[in-house]
C-alpha cells in the first residue's frame, strides 16, 4: 500500500538509489521517482516486487496537455508502470471543467493502453469542497485508477477529511492515495480507515518497522495464552 517517495529536488543520485533499494528490501508497491531518476530506478528495481513510478506536470501541474502526455509516454517506454499526475489547478479554480476532464480523459487513455495506473493529483490545499468533489465526478467519468490528495509541495497535506470525501465521492471506482502527511504508523492506518488504498511517504522504514514491532507484539500475547483445558472424556 506504500509508494515510496523519492521526488524532492534537493535528492542526490545516491539518495534516490539508496532510497529504491530500500523499497524494495520492503518490497512496498513502488518507488515514485522524478522523471530523470527513471531509468535508474527501474534498473535498481529489476527483479523485486516494488515497481518504478513517476510523475507528470508535476508539482504544480500547470503543464500544457500535450506536454503532459509526452512526458507520461516517455516515462512508460523508458519502464514506469504507475504515473502521478497533477491535475491542472488554475483551470479547476478556473471552473474550465471540460478542460480538466479533457485533459483526464486523454491521460487515462494513455496509460490505459500500455496497462500503466493513472494518479491524479488534486492539491486539495488549493480547493474548495464544491471543487474537490467536482474533481472526484470528472476523475469517475475519465475512469481514471486513483485520485490523490497531494503533492507534497503546496501549503499542507492529506487530511483524514478529505481522504473520506474523496472516498465517499470515488468509491468504487476509483481507488484514494493518501500523500503529504503521512509519517507515521498511527497517520497511515488512520488514513486506511479513512478510506485509502494507498500512502505516498517517505517515512516508509519508520512506518514498516512499527508495523513489524505491532506484530511481533500481537503475536508474543498470543503465544502467552494457556491453552484451554481438554474437555471430559467421553
Amino acid at each position: 500500500m506504500i509508494d515510496h517517495s523519492l521526488v524532492r529536488p534537493e535528492l542526490s543520485e545516491d539518495q534516490v538509489r539508496a532510497g529504491c533499494l530500500l523499497a524494495a528490501d520492503y518490497g512496498v508497491a513502488t518507488v515514485t521517482v522524478r522523471p530523470s531518476d527513471i531509468d535508474q530506478a527501474v534498473r535498481y528495481l529489476r527483479g523485486s516486487a516494488t515497481r518504478p513510478a513517476s510523475v507528470a506536470g508535476f508539482p504544480h501541474g500547470d503543464s500544457n496537455t500535450a506536454t503532459k502526455l509526452y512526458e507520461a509516454r516517455d516515462l512508460i517506454r523508458r519502464g514506469a508502470s504507475e504515473i502521478d499526475m497533477v491535475i491542472n489547478i488554475g483551470k479547476l479554480i478556473s471552473r474550465q471543467f471540460p478542460y480538466v476532464e479533457t485533459e483526464l480523459v486523454q491521460m487515462a487513455n494513455a496509460c490505459r493502453s500500455e496497462g500503466v495506473l493513472l494518479k491524479v493529483i488534486f492539491e486539495n490545499a488549493y480547493l474548495t469542497e464544491d471543487l474537490k468533489i467536482i474533481a472526484c465526478k470528472i476523475a469517475k467519468r475519465a475512469e481514471v485508477d486513483f485520485v490523490k490528495t497531494s503533492t507534497g509541495f503546496a501549503p499542507s497535506g492529506c487530511t483524514l477529511e478529505d481522504v473520506r470525501l474523496m472516498y465517499g465521492k470515488c468509491n468504487p471506482r476509483v481507488k484514494v492515495k493518501a500523500a503529504a502527511g503521512v509519517r507515521s504508523l498511527e497517520t497511515a492506518l488512520a488514513a486506511y480507515q479513512a478510506g485509502a488504498d494507498r500512502f505516498g511517504c517517505t517515512a516508509t522504514a519508520v512506518i514498516l518497522e512499527a508495523w513489524k514491532a505491532q506484530l511481533a507484539k500481537k503475536a508474543e500475547s498470543a503465544e502467552s495464552i494457556p491453552p484451554a483445558p481438554a474437555g471430559p472424556t467421553p
